[in-house]
């Protein structure tokens, strides 16, 4: 909670902290974990035994407080809501984890740690010298930036940066990245003397990825590349399916002629077009199992990819949601130069190629896809993990309330929902940062309190 609140935020925080039903209201936001802009609901339900007909259980939001039930947002931009980008970053740490160590509740065998797998980075090509930290530690400049420093990922010449480019890079890099795969299952396939039609019953690729905005403002992938047998993580892949094929593969692909993305010219606004391709650096590293000390762990890269699934192009210091005109940018006086003219780029080039709808995603710097995705087969979904949790929670209400743990089998459960608005009043929204902070004290006491420095019993001193 603020140190300081303005008086018209503090007499709302005292109207609800003194209203009577302020502690259920707090328990609604607490089972939410603080959430920043939570949606209401209004309406009911009930539980019925399937055989005698009896209401086991009513429930309606006519006694909670203003007559709505307050459920979680669910957004996963940290900018936007942390404690819901919280359990989104959760949830894809699980999901890239399992797919790297196994995980039998998700039906990925363990034996996923001997299939060939790479931690992979593509990058954006230059659309022009930029503010950098080079090895001999100084930029072209002539300057020696700190890691904090403003000016890196900026344009040296701001007026031959080609701005037109790289929201163009941006907003085709989720089609360059579907160009990627599949050149590189054809580049495996060739390597190993199989047809495409041949190829999948001998071998599944399967990947997670993250996209993350580099300070300049360039859409980067970051990605789990795993090979599979013929039925996925389910089986292992043939012995000549080894790291260094899917390395040499992984580095023909990007290479390739087909993983371009070609933009027609536009006569009348006088844009040339652009061949659209990935930049030359191009990191691939082994995941291991356990820290060598120089290479990528296991542990890490789950992290690393939970971390940057909840970011979104504000890294870079723009806004965080959609841009109705370009005046808005004008309420917006600390927005980099260099974001600005990003944004202005996408309005220019709008009119020109509207099927790319640059401006409704000038937010994003001109990216339009999905921020982490993953392959059929990688390992278990969101939408999975999402309903184990809501299913524990559920039986976790059933034996509060004392109904049947068999469920569905024995009751029916009426409801009748609607929305009915969102979002915290100046001085909710006060008190909920208030709890959100709480459960983040909590739970950060919790994995202080969980770790002992001891080594395992019988290990060497």
């Amino acid at each position: 909670m603020p140190d300081l609140l303005d008086p018209t935020t503090l007499g709302d925080l005292l109207r609800v902290a003194s209203a009577p039903d302020f502690d259920r209201w707090k328990e609604q936001i607490r089972r939410t974990g603080g959430c920043a802009d939570p949606i209401h609901l209004r309406g009911w339900t009930a539980t019925r035994d399937t055989t005698t007909g009896e209401i086991l259980h009513r429930y309606s939001t006519d006694t909670e407080p203003g007559g709505r039930l307050r459920i979680a947002c669910g957004n996963r931009r940290a900018s936007r809501c942390p404690s819901c980008a919280w359990l989104y970053a959760g949830d894809t740490y699980h999901l890239i984890r399992a797919g790297l160590v196994g995980d039998d509740t998700k039906n990925i065998p363990a034996a996923v740690r001997d299939h060939p797998r790479l931690f992979v980075t593509l990058t954006a090509p230059s659309f022009g010298p930029v503010h950098n930290q080079p090895a001999t530690g100084r930029c072209r400049c002539g300057t020696h930036h700190r890691d904090d420093d403003p000016t890196l990922g900026t344009p040296l010449d701001p007026d031959t940066y080609d701005y037109a480019a790289a929201v163009m890079f941006n907003n085709h890099a989720g089609e360059l990245w579907a160009r990627f795969t599949r050149r590189l299952r054809r580049e495996i396939a060739q390597r190993i003397g199989l047809t495409q039609r041949e190829f999948p019953a001998f071998l599944r690729v399967s990947f997670g990825k993250v996209a993350e905005f580099q300070k300049r403002g360039a859409v980067h992938f970051h990605a789990v590349i795993r090979l599979d047998g013929p039925l996925g993580p389910l089986t292992g892949p043939p012995r000549w399916a080894t790291v260094d094929l899917l390395t040499d593969a992984i580095r023909a692909a990007v290479a390739h002629p087909y993983t371009t993305v070609k933009v027609p010219p536009d006569d009348e606004s006088g844009y040339p077009g652009w061949t659209l391709r990935w930049g030359t650096q191009l990191d691939i590293r082994p995941i291991q199992a356990f820290d060598t000390g120089h290479d990528i762990t296991e542990q890490a890269v789950a992290s690393y990819v939970a971390k940057y699934a909840t970011k979104a192009a504000e890294t870079t210091g723009i806004l965080d949601r959609r841009i109705g005109e370009l005046a808005e940018l004008d309420h917006h006086p600390a927005l980099p130069g260099h974001t600005r003219r990003l944004i202005r780029a996408c309005w220019d080039l709008d009119q020109a190629y509207p099927d790319c709808r640059l401006w409704a995603w000038a937010h994003m710097l001109g990216f339009r896809g999905h921020f982490s995705t993953k392959s059929r087969q990688y390992s278990t979904t969101l939408g999975a993990l999402r309903q184990i949790r809501a299913d524990y929670r559920a039986a976790q209400q059933r034996r509060a309330l004392g109904l049947p743990d068999n469920g569905p089998d024995t009751t029916l459960v009426l409801a009748d929902w609607q929305y009915a608005g969102h979002g915290h009043t100046p001085g909710e929204s006060a008190l909920a940062a208030g709890i959100a902070e709480a459960i983040r004290l909590n739970r950060e006491t919790a994995r202080e309190a969980s770790y002992d420095p001891r080594p395992p019993e019988g290990a060497a001193a």
